[in-house]
């Protein structure tokens, strides 16, 4: 027996962690920086600890109730109704929900090239097609409506990512509306946020009350440091919000992760630490890197150095850990997370020392 013909999905390949390099180069774990996953590197709220911790004995329950406080508290957040707030796990979660609310077999999704590899996996896992819009080097990776209307072709998902993952590159709300506006009726423009926290743009948000073809998507992996509790949700129209209930995975978001959300949406004061401590690391990195940098909206930096792959490399044997883009089709390049300055500067150090080899 085997399963269906998978010879078409692709493998996501994520960061290298530190104890998988620190086994494989034969170092000590607590002497890796790790600057490859876009993780906080101040870790969770110490008060989303504190409220895991506490709810730990009642792991036996279903989150029903935690979820519902969750979603409220979200929806207060954004000024919305607490079912357009559709609960996922992780960002890759609510992806799954919107592919599966909107794509019949056949249907065709646009992606951006580069871009997060997990938007033409969910497309395939649900039996739709995809192409690409390309976002070119050349042009500062510039993210325009024209750039993706150009390669539209009445795909019934676009999705855009502001600020873009690897190339930190923004979608202004306008041009996002511009194209919501240029798109067919029956196309549904999906901006994924998870990094919006650090943007220098504002976000589509509003476009949620303006228009029925646009939702927004948003984490608690970045900002929040609640990656490994995998917990993201879309904001969507009223109109059709209520497919949620029809397509949720029966309690898919855990009730640990529930009440860490609702612990960290509480402390602004993390969350205000972290984003100042991107924005000082993204100009660090950019000001002191002997390598071409480009502006970014995110809690990193890509850079031009050449043979990526040799640099991680020679980076992870100093003890530094950053991300080989080459899985991103960007094989001359290395996306570097912000970390605490005392971690950006040694990356920062270190990957000078490896260019001037």
């Amino acid at each position: 027996m085997e399963p269906r013909d998978l010879s078409s999905h692709a493998v996501y390949r994520a960061g290298r962690g530190i104890e998988e390099v620190a086994r494989d180069l034969g170092l000590d774990p607590g002497d890796l920086v790790k600057l490859s996953s876009n993780e906080n590197p101040f870790g969770p709220s110490p008060a989303a600890v504190e409220a895991i911790e506490s709810a730990a004995p009642t792991a036996h329950t279903y989150p029903k109730a935690a979820h519902t406080d969750l979603g409220d508290a979200i929806a207060e957040q954004w000024a919305v109704d607490p079912a357009q707030v559709w609960l996922g796990a992780g960002g890759d979660g609510v992806i799954d929900y919107l592919c599966r609310a909107f794509l019949e077999p056949g249907d065709r999704v646009l992606v951006p090239e580069p871009g997060f590899a997990y938007y033409p996996m969910s497309a395939r896992y649900h039996h739709g097609t995809t192409a690409s819009y390309r976002l070119e080097k050349a042009d500062d990776f510039a993210q325009t409506a024209d750039v993706v209307l150009d390669s539209y072709d009445g795909e019934r998902i676009v999705f855009v990512t502001t600020p873009h993952n690897p190339t930190g590159a923004e979608m202004t709300a306008d041009d996002v509306e511009r194209l919501a506006e240029e798109t067919d009726d029956e196309t549904l423009v999906v901006v994924d946020e998870a990094y919006g926290e650090f943007a220098r743009t504002d976000s589509a948000r509003p476009l949620v009350d303006e228009r029925d073809d646009v939702a927004v998507l948003k984490t608690f992996s970045k900002a929040y440091g609640l990656a490994g509790l995998r917990l993201g949700y879309a904001l969507v129209p009223a109109a059709w919000a209520g497919a949620y209930a029809r397509i949720n995975t029966p309690f898919a978001v855990n009730a640990l992760a529930c009440y860490a959300g609702l612990a960290a949406l509480d402390d602004e004061e993390h969350v205000r630490r972290t984003v100042e401590t991107t924005e000082w690391g993204r100009e660090y990195i950019r000001a002191e890197l002997d390598a071409p940098t480009w502006e970014s909206g995110g809690n990193f930096v890509l850079v031009e150095v050449g043979d990526a792959e040799a640099v991680t490399a020679a980076a992870q044997r100093e003890g530094v850990i950053v991300r080989d883009c080459g899985s991103f089709g960007l094989p001359e390049c290395i996306r570097i997370t912000c970390g605490t300055r005392e971690q950006t500067r040694t990356a920062v150090d270190v990957i000078n020392g490896v260019l001037a080899g």
